[in-house]
């Protein structure tokens, strides 16, 4: 599933990774659009455009842009799918 970045909001929270690299804890609204090319099936009528909240860490620049795709995982696609909010994606 995928859906369009139409805000960031930075947490705060932030860690390093072994490269010395810093994350940032963030928090994207998406508006969701449909799954990818590769999937199977189409996307129900009811979830299409629905805006969820997405976490994410991010580190570089083009983490944080608008207007881009952002591609849930399978897990986070199966809880918007049956309505169960996750640690990961809310609405």
């Amino acid at each position: 599933m995928q859906g369009i970045t139409v805000n960031v909001v930075k947490t705060g929270e932030v860690r390093a990774d072994n490269d010395g690299e810093r994350w940032e804890k963030c928090i994207f609204t998406l508006d969701l659009v449909g799954f990818s090319k590769y999937a199977s099936s189409s996307m129900p009528s009811s979830i299409k455009g629905k805006v969820v909240k997405l976490v994410r860490w991010c580190c570089f620049d083009w983490h944080y842009k608008i207007g881009v795709r952002k591609t849930l995982t399978d897990e986070e696609t199966k809880a918007v799918l049956d309505g169960v909010p996750t640690s990961t994606v809310y609405w």
